[in-house]
């Protein structure tokens, strides 16, 4: 068999990518025991509630007891023993307060089909079977949510406790962190930037515009306000500043964006009656299956804004838009912008627009630039000394 051959070059890596993702099931299914036992500690933890018979001894104690008899399983921190009670009390109520957690999902589960079967179809009313459909449905979204707690790092877990003050907000994260695959420092970034508060919200006209069933999937896409606190300008700042300064911070504006926004090009020139036109930023949406127009206004929002970028979208709709794209939607970035005027401006427009505001704190002096050495000015000094 001839070794270097393309043949076996195929078998070779049709193998690595099986044990790569027998590697990531492992994985997965070890981080998933270990924080179901967390959850449990933390469960025993709180039922107990020795620490309010023996005092603040007790984490003390019980971390070394743990660590003593368990020495090749790291996590028995005192820290991380208290976090467990912490964790297991934070989600409790989210499933408690409508089915127990654990053993007793499958139990629910089984007690509803027993009901199904049950029934006596001549006897039973339209409405009482409707009752037990939705009981079902709601107990497997139940279980579904419930096994996501599971699935992403304790390290994550952690960060989300302290960070999130409602289970709807925790689980919007953890949901986001399984669905993208978010590491820690850019799950961070996304709780810091209010993702939670900010998605969803920007005014669009979507729900006129587009079928329902891509209305609510496109608008989670934006947010309102978007955070460039990762740029530094200076004060009175143009529009092509503006465009400049997340260009060349390209990698935090895509991880703010979102994910599936894909950089095809800034200044996009566009030909409509051999006159050209220039699109701020041109992204294309992988997940999405669509372009989106990004035009960006450094002041308040004015109608006739809508009206240009409406103009944007139809021409790539037209010219760039391919059979197997959906349709292109345009974004106005603005840093301020009333609501109503925004909600009057999309009224008419045919096209699938949105409007949303931005936040910007790195703002220096217009002559503090100037006042610093340049790199050349500081190597001329240095050849002098």
């Amino acid at each position: 068999m001839n070794l270097s051959s393309p043949e076996y070059k195929t078998w070779i890596f049709e193998l690595k990518q099986k044990i790569q993702q027998s590697q990531i099931k492992a994985a997965i299914k070890v981080n998933s025991a270990l924080i179901e036992m967390y959850w449990e500690l933390g469960k025993k933890i709180s039922e107990r509630n020795f620490e309010n018979t023996y005092g603040s001894g007790f984490f003390r104690q019980l971390s070394n007891d743990l660590k003593k008899e368990f020495p090749e399983i790291k996590g028995f921190s005192e820290t991380n023993l208290k976090f467990f009670k912490r964790f297991y009390l934070f989600y409790r109520n989210e499933f408690t307060n409508r089915y127990q957690v654990g053993d007793d999902f499958q139990n629910t589960d089984n007690q509803s089909i027993k009901e199904i079967k049950q029934i006596d179809n001549e006897n039973t009313s339209l409405q009482q079977l409707v009752r037990i459909s939705e009981n079902i449905n709601r107990q497997q979204l139940v279980n579904e949510t419930f096994e996501k707690l599971f699935l992403i790092p304790w390290g994550h877990h952690i960060q989300i406790l302290t960070k999130c003050k409602t289970t709807k907000e925790a689980l919007f994260y953890i949901n986001k962190t399984i669905e993208n695959g978010w590491s820690r420092a850019v799950l961070l970034n996304m709780i810091s930037g209010n993702l939670f508060q900010s998605q969803g919200k920007a005014v669009t006209n979507f729900s006129k515009t587009l079928p329902d069933y891509q209305s609510d999937l496109v608008k989670e896409t934006l947010k309102d306000p978007y955070n460039f606190d990762f740029i530094t300008i200076t004060e009175n700042y143009k529009e092509k500043e503006l465009e400049k300064a997340l260009i060349d911070n390209i990698q935090q504006f895509l991880i703010e964006l979102g994910s599936g926004f894909a950089f095809v090009g800034k200044q996009f020139e566009i030909t409509v009656a051999e006159k050209s036109y220039y699109i701020d930023l041109l992204f294309y949406h992988i997940k999405l299956k669509r372009y989106v127009v990004i035009e960006l206004k450094t002041g308040e929002l004015e109608p006739e804004h809508a009206g240009k970028l409406n103009f944007y979208v139809t021409t790539i709709d037209k010219q760039l838009r391919d059979e197997s794209d959906n349709a292109t939607i345009g974004l106005i970035i603005c840093k301020t912008k009333n609501n109503i005027i925004a909600e009057y401006s999309l009224t008419d427009l045919h096209k699938p627009l949105g409007i949303s505001s931005y936040e910007l704190k790195k703002i220096l002096p217009k002559n503090f630039k100037s006042s610093l050495p340049s790199i050349e000015e500081i190597e001329n000094e240095l050849k002098n000394l």
